[in-house]
């Protein structure tokens, strides 16, 4: 622990970011103070809010925990999200509780807008499917900032309820269900000498695009593990790059694409930070190449 303070001390600030669907999620880490146990979690290394609610990257969950609440604290964050492809749009907004730097409680929902691809299925231009998550999630190993001397990550395991509100056009599609629950592991490693955040998720779901288009299907139904990945590297101590990918199942009768970004966040203050992302979501439905913008907003304490 003495090591580390003095690395601590050593610098001004080192921050660290990754990315969401079409997205990202910055991560900040500021040393601020020389007495971890009384101070308030060094700044944004919970992370910021993905596009189902959990700290993290953009498109994947984290084994950080959100806010800024220590071992003896409460923190939270909110957040908006904006997904635009060439023929979608994705809206996000939630919000998060981080429970003495050991579990979160998390609720996003999902605005997903079909455009002008509503009207050629039939459905009517502009259709939407909206989708509520409900998370939780809890660190059961490792420290991803304190522990450098160590070669163990953070471990966090989760899961994330998701209930779609379409549910008979979903079973007419031969979607088997309108609700299931994702459940992951993800493992975060911090090295604070090179200013490089790495994190790995394995996750399990019947998920179609993250369950926007249901769960499993009447021909599929069963749980696959899919890997999803992010990496993020400072370039000064308010700005990162990085980019992040998450592997997608293939239930559905047309191609479900794996997702990749490339984003670049800003952290202004402690308490705000921004996100801006180039996302490639490969075929949705009928329409393929669906690469676009990812633009996200979160505030927290």
């Amino acid at each position: 622990m003495q090591k580390f303070y003095g690395r601590a001390q050593s610098v001004r600030a080192i921050a660290l970011t990754a990315v969401l669907v079409g997205g990202t999620m910055p991560v900040t880490v500021h040393a601020q103070s020389n007495d971890f146990t009384t101070s308030s979690k060094l700044l944004l290394t919970g992370g910021i809010t993905n596009i189902e609610g959990s700290a993290g990257g953009g498109l994947t969950p984290w084994a950080v925990i959100g806010g800024y609440g220590t071992r003896d604290q409460i923190g939270a964050n909110a957040f908006v999200t904006n997904v635009r492809s060439k023929d979608y749009e994705l809206r996000t907004s939630g919000a998060l509780i981080g429970i003495y730097d050991r579990a979160e409680l998390s609720f996003a929902q999902q605005k997903f807008d079909t455009r002008q691809v509503g009207g050629l299925l039939g459905l009517g231009n502009g259709y939407k499917f909206t989708q509520k998550v409900y998370g939780a999630k809890v660190k059961v190993a490792g420290d991803a900032v304190l522990e450098q001397d160590s070669w163990l990550p953070q471990i966090a395991v989760g899961f994330q309820r998701k209930e779609n509100d379409r549910g008979d056009l979903l079973h007419a599609l031969g979607i088997k269900n309108d609700k299931g629950t994702d459940y992951y592991v993800s493992a975060t490693k911090l090295f604070l000498a090179q200013s490089v955040l790495l994190n790995g998720t394995v996750r399990f779901t019947k998920a179609n695009q993250t369950g926007i288009l249901g769960f499993g299907t009447n021909a599929r139904d069963k749980y696959d593990a899919v890997f999803e990945g992010s990496a993020a590297w400072l370039l000064r101590k308010d700005l990162a790059i990085g980019a992040e990918f998450r592997q997608k199942p293939d239930h559905l009768p047309f191609k479900e694409d794996n997702w990749y970004d490339i984003f670049i966040a800003w952290a202004p203050t402690k308490n705000v930070s921004v996100t801006l992302a180039y996302a490639d979501l490969g075929n949705i439905v009928i329409k393929d190449k669906q690469k676009g913008t990812y633009l996200s907003l979160q505030v927290g304490f």
